[in-house]
């Protein structure tokens, strides 16, 4: 991982200062859905079982949800931001919308980027869709949550987008 982070010019001083979570990669994937374009987005199985009964419940209700990105190891990001950065762009700018390598809550497994048609992905505007409304009242009761709400501790840009599940006993638990 120093490696990495030496390669990317990211400096420990830099993670302290943003209290950065370090995140281990997850171990066992599953599928949680596959995308029109055949993309296969991987999540531990807890968290796939709880996206698929979250879909579920939205597409009830003729909510549209769907993953933009869901696993993502520790050398793919190492390598987006690689990416960014030969595009030009400050490592301070990348690292307003992107984990370092390590630190990203996409490598656990539990999160995803999520979507709706009729919306440009991977922006802020997704906060006024009926899909982000829903996810406001309803996610948190199959255990996701939003990760980067506006002033979050992280310092990254607000992300309606991005949930990540949490709560283990949420897909446990009887239904009553």
């Amino acid at each position: 991982m120093t490696e990495i982070m030496g390669r990317l010019e990211i400096s420990p001083g830099l993670l302290a200062r943003r209290h950065l979570v370090c995140h281990a990669e997850a171990m066992e994937l599953v599928q949680a859905e596959i995308a029109p374009n055949g993309r296969i987005h991987l999540l531990i199985p807890g968290a796939a079982e709880a996206w698929r009964r979250m879909k579920a419940a939205a597409r009830e209700v003729e909510i549209d949800i769907h993953i933009l990105s869901a696993f993502r190891s520790v050398a793919r990001q190492a390598e987006v931001i690689a990416l960014r950065l030969e595009r030009g762009l400050s490592l301070e700018d990348v690292l307003q919308v992107l984990a370092p390598p390590g630190y990203s809550e996409h490598h656990t497994g539990r999160a995803v980027d999520i979507s709706t048609e009729g919306v440009n992905v991977l922006q802020a505007e997704f906060e006024t869709t009926a899909a982000f409304a829903w996810l406001c009242e309803n996610a948190d009761s199959f255990g996701f949550t939003l990760s980067y709400p506006y002033g979050n501790a992280a310092g990254y840009r607000y992300e309606p987008w991005h949930w990540c599940f949490r709560a283990v006993q949420a897909i446990s638990q009887p239904q009553t």
